[in-house]
């Protein structure tokens, strides 16, 4: 999936984001601090904003799905200050729970991201 998104990323964005950008930067897919554990992680980036993709294979991980897209809204937000879209992508059937899960919630804090069962 990786290299699909890395060759073909307009048709990601047109898909995802429903924008026809053709000023599309694929960025490095570590940020500046410890780098966060992940199947494939892509960032893209247009005129005005970032689509992350996160490819998983599994639905549990440490630390959980949820936290972590927070952690990397976070993380990009600080770095590049612009919107920022994010869609996970699970890649095999399941039938755990947490594949439905699309935010992260604690006492002082809401984040939402989409999510997309293959």
């Amino acid at each position: 999936m990786k290299y699909l998104v890395e060759q073909y990323p307009e048709n990601f964005i047109r898909y995802l984001l429903a924008s026809d950008a053709t000023d599309i930067q694929i960025l490095k897919t570590e940020l500046n601090q410890e780098p966060i554990r992940a199947d494939s992680v892509t960032f893209l980036q247009t005129a005005n904003q970032i689509l992350y993709l996160e490819f998983q294979t599994l639905p549990a991980s440490t630390p959980p799905l949820p936290l972590r897209m927070l952690d990397y809204w976070v993380r990009l937000y600080r770095q590049y200050n612009c919107d920022i879209e994010q869609v996970v992508i699970f890649l095999k059937p399941t039938t755990s729970e947490a594949v439905f899960v699309n935010e992260f919630t604690t006492r002082n804090t809401t984040h939402r991201y989409r999510v997309i069962r293959i």
